[in-house]
């Protein structure tokens, strides 16, 4: 086999998913909403639906939306929703409202394969402090005097 044969076929194989399948973005990359985890997760849906305050995030965005542009009110979004600008995620809240709020794929990443096979590889499990910055930077901390609280009221 020549080896331009051999760069080719390594490409694909890349490219499938069968040579790394945890980065192949094969299967369903959907978010489902934090409802779908509460059937194998009660749990932990049920202190996130309790003591978590993302949980009804978009209250907040509801109440101040009247009084924003555009521009403003999709920068919430970013925050306050389940996947917003992303394939499967939040729309509006009359489209989409069961990701309405920040819900547990904001942290764990799209639900919809793992809430069909239940494998622990199709989530992320334990998100990282650093995968929180996305939202809670160091302009938003100053800002909004909040900080992330790995865990804090949803586990």
């Amino acid at each position: 086999m020549t080896q331009s044969k051999k760069l080719a076929l390594l490409i694909i194989v890349f490219c499938s998913g069968l040579f790394f399948p945890a980065y192949s973005h094969g299967g369903d990359t959907h978010y489902v909403g934090s409802r779908a985890c509460a059937e194998c997760h009660e749990k932990e849906y049920a202190n996130f639906t309790t003591y978590a305050k993302k949980a009804h995030s978009d209250q907040s965005v509801k109440l101040m939306a009247s009084d924003l542009t555009k521009k403003e009110l999709e920068g919430c979004y970013s925050c306050h929703t389940t996947g917003y600008g992303k394939a499967g995620g939040f729309i509006s809240y009359e489209e989409t409202p069961e990701l309405g709020h920040a819900g547990c794929e904001v942290c764990h990443g799209p639900g919809a394969t793992h809430s069909e096979d239940g494998d622990p590889e199709s989530i992320t499990l334990r998100p990282s402090l650093k995968s929180c910055e996305t939202c809670h930077s160091d302009e938003r901390v100053r800002t909004f005097n909040f900080k992330p609280m790995l865990f804090g009221g949803a586990h």
